[in-house]
């Protein structure tokens, strides 16, 4: 049994797997850091001014910005409600990633459950939005661009959807196991020094996947929703 933090601060949840604490963890700590936001924001009123200097209020001030900004080059503008679906997405993939580079935490990350879980979500997320932006007509990309086509394409268009959030959780749990063992080897074989180079390329593969995932989620998106169907 390898050491946890979890299991050795309260034994009493020993029963209870790592990645599900770790998981469950990350969700406790980023519903702190929105109330640090939302208060550190102040009233509408003063949330429409920039924060003076540097303070809690603009580092995250600085953070909602870039990721507006980004949602806003991958799906063009009008698409301020997903900000925050995604943003939380990505920051529970990353906290989970990077609290894997410290010993005794076992992401929720390298477990497939959690990985096909945010996969599962991110499909149901898209139909929703491609269902409420475009109505039943949403189904009709199903068929293909050809009516007669239609017989053939739809097999294929269900596969290939239903493959998508398997393909998701596939990429974060294969990328994040193999990252955090082949830290952990190097740790074991040579504890210092060393180890310093993986964990900085550690801590780029968890940016990495965390972006990549945040990514195709809304490329996903953006192609459930466009009006071409």
């Amino acid at each position: 049994m390898h050491f946890s933090w979890f299991h050795y601060l309260v034994p009493s949840l020993h029963s209870i797997p790592d990645a599900v604490l770790t998981a469950a963890f990350c969700t406790m700590l980023i519903v702190v850091l929105s109330i640090i936001a939302y208060f550190s924001a102040g009233t509408p009123e003063q949330a429409l001014i920039p924060a003076p200097g540097a303070s809690i209020r603009s580092f995250f001030e600085l953070v909602v910005e870039g990721f507006s900004g980004f949602v806003e080059s991958v799906m063009g503008k009008g698409h301020e409600n997903i900000i925050p679906i995604i943003g939380s997405l990505f920051i529970y993939i990353l906290l989970n990633n990077f609290l894997g580079l410290f010993p005794g935490f076992t992401p929720a990350t390298e477990n497939f459950n959690t990985t096909l879980a945010c996969g599962l979500f991110v499909f149901l997320l898209y139909n929703y939005f491609g269902v409420k932006e475009n109505g039943i007509s949403y189904f009709k990309h199903f068929l293909g661009p050809i009516l007669w086509l239609a017989p053939l394409m739809l097999p294929i268009e269900i596969v290939s959807h239903l493959v998508r959030p398997m393909s998701l959780g596939l990429r974060l749990f294969g990328n994040m196991t193999g990252d955090h063992t082949v830290l952990a080897i190097f740790l074991n074989l040579i504890p210092i020094g060393v180890p310093i180079i993986f964990y900085v390329l550690g801590m780029f593969v968890c940016f990495v996947q965390a972006f990549v995932f945040s990514l195709l989620s809304m490329v996903y998106v953006s192609l459930a929703t466009a009006h071409d169907h």
